[in-house]
């Protein structure tokens, strides 16, 4: 699935991942290919990319999943 991380000041990743795990406001939650679409709410943490071979650390935001297409809009990120 392509994932695109996005600050108000620039684009902090883009590709292709097999899996994602996101901060949620209620809590860990995890995107894998074909996910129903979705959209939350993310608090600061860390969203872990494939298994835990990329982190990116996130300060809040909101993630949308939609046909094998996921972008988060965070309040900051750094890796």
């Amino acid at each position: 699935m392509h994932l695109e991380i996005i600050t108000p000041d620039r684009k902090v990743f883009e590709g292709e991942v097999t899996s994602a795990r996101f901060p949620g406001a209620d809590g860990l939650f995890e995107v894998l290919n074909n996910h129903a679409p979705l959209i939350s709410a993310l608090q600061p943490g860390d969203i872990v990319l494939n298994g835990g071979a990329t982190t990116f650390r996130i300060e809040g935001g909101v993630v949308e999943v939609l046909r094998n297409n996921v972008i988060v809009l965070a309040e900051g990120a750094s890796a």
